[in-house]
């Protein structure tokens, strides 16, 4: 799996955006590409395997194991 992460104009600012979500609006082009590498690290690193719980659109709940090591790579795409 991948993750990537846009940073895009928004809301007078900049932010990244990762499918339909923007983080925060920062002041800067640059600001707002920091983050997103921050971001983008962040999620790569390994955590603990836990069990999940999530629904769907059909609203059936789903129970699963997620596993700690299973990380998604990831990307940046910068638009400047």
């Amino acid at each position: 799996m991948k993750v990537i992460y846009r940073v895009v104009q928004h809301d007078g600012g900049w932010a990244y955006k990762v499918g339909d979500v923007f983080s925060e609006t920062f002041p800067s082009h640059d600001r707002a590409l920091a983050a997103a590498r921050r971001a983008a690290g962040e999620q790569r690193i390994a955590g603990e395997t836990r069990g999940i719980e999530y629904e769907t659109p059909d609203g059936r709940w789903h129970h699963e194991v997620a596993s700690g090591d299973d990380r998604p790579e990831t990307e940046i795409d910068d638009v400047e």
